[in-house]
């Protein structure tokens, strides 16, 4: 009852503060509201880009291996001319790896490619996203369909001329709402029959949507264009059974690929293995930084605000000292002052730090609409804003709540 009483009456203080000295309280918690803006809104910023960043990666599997020439990140101990030096990863390896790696759920392989030009009569896409692949790549990607399907194995296998195209191709490809399944479009000199139609995904920031692809089989794309592993490199797919680590994945897939290839056991392995982990992680550390670097650009403001919540309280004690002797002549105790005005601090800090979320929320909603990109004011950084913004009250607040409680009353009492 004692604690909701004083936090009743100190919140009555700090509201009293904010409507007698409207101007002064306002520029003052304008300081914190200001660092509590700056820093959230990087926070915000950097976590909306991170998700993006994640969301898009992790399309890519997580249980998934990519077997390929070169590896995703590189060590100081291997010269890159060694890695130049490895074979590509081929049609023939995978369908070899398929039956000798017991933890694999499925195996595949895929080649990206950019930058080419789809035609529909008069219509055309330009820098659309290829991606050649084999017919059990369903098994490993998840691939959300609009219409139609994904390949068959006879397709796939014979190399037929199909394809599955993503939302944004069928749009500009097929406008007024023209049904495209069935339909032919022209790629890499040739006529491609559609037989799926990819569901629409929205933007993504590492361009790695379906909205701006198609998909052919591995077998029709190879006879169009020369795979040598060098300018276009394929990568190896293995997806792991439920329950299987990537560990013991990469440990089979390493002992079987080293058959395949008839490697030493003295030699080094002529291939990579990468995980999206590799990548995940590297963006986690990237961004770590990145709130570091907010956090010291928006801990100046926050600085100058907690001065200036400290500046307030002194005020507030000095103009309050009369009032302050009669309570503790009326028998109050030191810790009843000191509680009283480090609550008012603290509720003085927190209401400039709310205004600087209020801000935040108002810039992040008008960047949402002007920007096709999904920004969020996450409960984490809020709790943060209000937590940040209670931690600088309590400090600001404790030298002259500690003032305050040390008065003697009668000298309190006759103070002018």
């Amino acid at each position: 009852m004692l604690i909701l009483r004083i936090f009743s009456e100190s919140f009555a203080s700090a509201v009293h503060e904010l409507l007698v000295n409207r101007l002064r309280t306002f520029l003052t918690l304008m300081g914190i509201s200001i660092g509590i803006f700056c820093v959230i809104t990087i926070f915000s910023a950097v976590d909306s880009l991170e998700n993006n960043l994640k969301t898009s990666i992790d399309k890519f599997g997580n249980d998934v291996i990519y077997v390929s020439k070169w590896p995703w990140s590189f060590g100081s101990d291997y010269p890159w001319w060694e890695y130049w030096k490895r074979p590509h990863a081929t049609y023939n390896e995978m369908r070899a790896m398929e039956d000798k790696i017991p933890s694999a759920k499925a195996v595949g392989i895929v080649l990206f490619m950019g930058g080419k030009v789809i035609k529909q009569g008069s219509y055309s896409v330009e820098n659309a996203f290829i991606s050649g692949v084999s017919y059990n790549y369903d098994l490993i990607q998840n691939l959300e369909f609009g219409e139609g399907r994904f390949f068959t194995q006879e397709e796939s296998f014979s190399g037929l001329p199909v394809c599955i195209i993503g939302a944004k191709v069928s749009e500009q490809l097929f406008p007024g709402n023209i049904n495209p399944m069935g339909r032919e479009i022209s790629l890499l000199e040739r006529k491609l029959r559609i037989v799926g139609l990819f569901a629409k995904e929205g933007e993504s920031i590492m361009q790695n949507s379906n909205d701006n692809a198609v998909m052919i089989p591995y077998n029709f794309l190879k006879t169009r264009v020369y795979v040598d592993g060098d300018e276009i490199e394929p990568s190896i797919l293995v997806k792991a059974n439920p329950g299987v680590s990537l560990g013991e994945l990469k440990d089979e897939i390493k002992g079987v690929l080293r058959s395949i290839r008839r490697q030493r056991p003295t030699e080094k392995d002529n291939f990579a293995m990468n995980q999206i982990s590799f990548l995940s992680n590297g963006i986690s550390s990237l961004f770590s930084v990145v709130d570091w670097v907010g956090l010291i650009i928006g801990g100046f403001a926050i600085l100058v605000g907690g001065f200036g919540i400290a500046n307030i309280m002194f005020v507030s004690v000095r103009e309050r000292t009369n009032i302050i002797g009669i309570k503790k002549a009326l028998g109050a105790k030191s810790y009843f002052i000191l509680l009283e005005f480090l609550v008012e601090s603290i509720i003085l800090s927190v209401i400039g730090g709310l205004l600087g979320l209020f801000f935040v929320y108002l810039i992040l909603l008008g960047a949402n609409k002007i920007i096709d990109f999904q920004f969020v004011l996450s409960m984490k950084n809020i709790i943060i804003g209000v937590s940040i913004s209670a931690v600088i009250g309590l400090i600001a607040g404790l030298i002259p709540a500690i003032s305050a409680s040390r008065l003697h009353p009668v000298d309190a009492i006759r103070f002018k």
